[in-house]
């Protein structure tokens, strides 16, 4: 059976999720609100847009955001009708396609990085200051017993910047 949760458990739990959905909510609505891009729209752009020839195929997107494939074709489509990307034939293999960032993606991967950054130093990095560093541990070992527990072993972490 398992233990049972303190109160101290529960309100550090509570604190948590609290933070993290209202962090989420604010910089998706920061994205909206200055660059008219959702989140989900600017997870693909930047993926897109860190890697050299701005194209990727599905899977790979999946892989790299933690998505079914499924999902990520399904916003590819929406983002396809926007004219932020565009598909076109795989030359590796015949059933797949890439996903090509293009002109139009860039602009707006790069338009909503500049509010996007500065709401994460604001809501996120200046909160945190010299607590940076234990944030980043603990995100790393709740990562690792999400990934030794065999979930969501999908998305790997970023790698740590160096000092």
């Amino acid at each position: 059976m398992a233990e049972q949760l303190t109160d101290q458990d529960w309100a550090v739990w509570d604190a948590f999720y609290a933070m993290r959905r209202r962090l989420d909510r604010a910089l998706e609505l920061q994205l909206h609100e200055n660059s008219g891009v959702s989140a989900p729209e600017y997870e693909i752009l930047v993926g897109l847009g860190r890697v050299s020839d701005r194209r990727l195929r599905v899977r790979d997107i999946a892989e790299q955001i933690g998505w079914e494939k499924s999902r990520v074709s399904h916003q590819v489509t929406r983002m396809e009708k926007r004219g932020l990307v565009r598909r076109t034939d795989c030359d590796l293999d015949a059933r797949g396609t890439w996903v090509e960032l293009t002109p139009a993606g860039r602009r707006a991967m790069l338009e909503s990085s500049r509010g996007h950054n500065e709401a994460i130093k604001r809501y996120f990095v200046d909160a945190l200051g010299d607590q940076a560093p234990a944030l980043h541990d603990f995100s790393l070992r709740v990562l690792d017993a999400i990934r030794n527990d065999g979930r969501g072993a999908r998305a790997e972490p970023p790698e740590t910047p160096e000092a």
